[in-house]
């Protein structure tokens, strides 16, 4: 099924789409995962009781093995998604496409040239390298839960620069300091079977 925009969407085993649910994902707000489940609540139809926003996909995926009524939208680019896959007692419920917000890195204000500590989700710092500005070394990478985390460890003045998205700069009153752009992402949607 062409979902709207251009996206793919296919439904493998979804429950009723008049069904109310409630879609759990990585968050804290600002995330890609928050935007996907935003999406895929509009395009699924039917009613959602809201975005459930967890620590962890793993946590999202403790909400839906506790309640049928909870379905967890994963990135496929998340390093542990096999566990979701293998788990018995999951259903791949949905698969569809949409692109994430734009990343870029972020930071308080103007840096100048020079070497710096960058917060991120392990799985986008391959765009650490890609999106870095003349003059800019990154001389560590700081893990964080969530790109959205990375940006509040930025704001919080805890860290210098975070790979992290338009939506969670803005939120947090960052400045990109880097060229930007968007993920191509497929996301699954896991249902308690």
């Amino acid at each position: 099924m062409l979902a709207p925009e251009g996206h793919l969407f296919f439904t493998f085993a979804s429950a009723s789409a008049t069904a109310d649910v409630v879609i759990a994902t990585l968050g804290p707000a600002g995330t890609s995962s928050e935007q996907a489940a935003h999406y895929f609540a509009a395009i699924r139809g039917g009613e959602a009781s809201g975005v459930h926003l967890a620590a962890s996909y793993e946590q999202a995926l403790e909400h839906a093995l506790e309640d049928s009524s909870v379905m967890v939208v994963v990135a496929n680019a998340y390093s542990n998604i096999n566990v979701f896959y293998m788990h018995p007692r999951l259903l791949i419920d949905t698969v569809f496409f949409c692109h994430t917000p734009k990343y870029g890195l972020a930071a308080r204000g103007d840096l100048a040239d020079g070497g710096y500590s960058v917060a991120s989700h392990p799985d986008p710092v391959p765009l650490i390298d890609e999106l870095s500005p003349a003059g800019f070394k990154c001389d560590e990478v700081i893990y964080m839960a969530s790109t959205s985390g990375a940006a509040d460890f930025v704001a919080s003045k805890k860290g210098e620069v975070a790979l992290t998205t338009e939506i969670a700069a803005a939120r947090r009153g960052l400045k990109f300091i880097s060229s930007t752009r968007p993920i191509p992402m497929v996301w699954t949607v896991f249902r308690r079977a």
